[in-house]
């Protein structure tokens, strides 16, 4: 949750401010009229578009994201992917709006585009809230996706410090024990999704490999995996223009220089094609040389076997 701010909504007489509760949040019509707007200036902010109804009585500003009043319009709250996805924390599929709603609500289906989770919230937020708490947000989205993905999101998490280390044991005591296998592969180095990913994926074969690592000449790369193979996960977000790609090739030049391999992943085909880009990753670490030449054994994560799940 963000800390409070103070919204405003345009009126005849001028921007009124409007007091309201940490972000995102509704307002009632009591709360408006409380703020000093009357009845014609909440007609007149509605229709200048700086005032958005959600359903009858109830209010958001105009900067309101569209999945929070999606989910307001369904008496509910964000949740899940696409709380965590609003708050910036990777999450695969966001296609879909989650939307909590409380056990108490109706159980007529909500509209084919929506999911909805019933179960208990952990973390009380403010009665206006539009969405869930981090916390209940994180603990839909390890059960509401595949494992892979959910330790993707987790990862996420802890790298913009949503969820601290510290907080694991009870974030795991409160899912079922099958989830608690999860934790032993969790890695906050890891930078975005893809990376966590391909980290799995490295696990899988086997290989020594280190997150983020900083090479002399070439500066930090996404992987070194056994002392020789440098693997990047471009995105397009991050590595589509001109100047990144001419950047990139660079790089790859300085690397070469230095005797590393590159091995340039796109992240769409690690998301959505992982049968190839594994078995990519296993030719060119197959087909590499059998010592590595850099890091100290501890500094390098190792992993072997599959993901046990």
């Amino acid at each position: 949750m963000r800390p409070a701010r103070t919204e405003q909504v345009s009126h005849r007489a001028g921007m009124t401010k409007v007091d309201i509760q940490p972000a995102p949040h509704a307002l009632s019509t009591a709360d408006l009229r409380a703020s000093g707007l009357t009845r014609g200036g909440i007609r007149r902010a509605l229709a200048s578009g700086n005032l958005v109804r959600l359903r009858r009585g109830t209010y958001a500003t105009a900067d309101t994201a569209e999945p929070c009043r999606r989910a307001a319009s369904l008496h509910g709250r964000l949740a899940c992917v696409s709380e965590l996805a609003r708050r910036g924390v990777f999450v695969r599929d966001r296609t879909t709006v989650h939307v909590h709603l409380p056990r108490t609500a109706s159980r007529t289906p909500p509209p084919g585009d929506a999911v909805v989770h019933r179960d208990r919230i952990r973390r009380q937020v403010h009665p206006r809230s539009l969405s869930v708490d981090v916390w209940d947000a994180l603990l839909h989205a390890v059960r509401c996706q595949d494992p892979r993905a959910a330790v993707a999101t987790l990862d996420s998490a802890l790298h913009h410090r949503l969820l601290r280390n510290d907080e694991l044991d009870e974030f795991f005591a409160e899912l079922p024990r099958r989830y608690r296998r999860l934790r032993r592969l969790l890695d906050a180095r890891c930078e975005s999704g893809p990376e966590t990913f391909v980290r799995l994926m490295l696990r899988t074969l086997g290989c020594r490999y280190r997150p983020q690592a900083v090479i002399d000449g070439v500066g930090r790369v996404d992987f070194l995996v056994d002392g020789w193979l440098i693997v990047e996960c471009d995105s397009r977000a991050h590595h589509g223009d001109a100047v990144a790609q001419r950047s990139d090739r660079r790089r790859d030049l300085a690397a070469a220089t230095r005797g590393f391999v590159v091995l340039r992943l796109l992240a769409e085909d690690i998301m959505w094609r992982p049968d190839v880009v594994l078995a990519a990753l296993r030719g060119a670490v197959a087909g590499g040389p059998r010592t590595g030449r850099i890091g100290a054994p501890g500094a390098i994560g190792a992993g072997t076997g599959g993901f046990g799940l």
